[in-house]
């Protein structure tokens, strides 16, 4: 799954950090989001998608092999 948290955050100018307070996760987790290496539950997404105010979609893609 491809994730548009960077970008997202950058927009905002927020760290990894800020975003993992305002949605009640580490900002280890953030880092594992935005890289790949972690698919996060519906609920977080959700929040993540909420603290951006835009579309569940607009931030998280399936890619061809998902």
């Amino acid at each position: 799954m491809e994730n548009t948290i960077r970008v997202e955050r950058a927009k905002k100018h927020i760290t990894q950090a800020d975003l993992a307070e305002k949605v009640s996760v580490s900002r280890q987790t953030i880092h594992a989001i935005e890289t790949g290496k972690f698919v996060p539950s519906t609920v977080l997404a959700l929040k993540i998608a909420r603290f951006f105010k835009v579309k569940i979609e607009d931030i998280f893609t399936l890619e061809e092999n998902d």
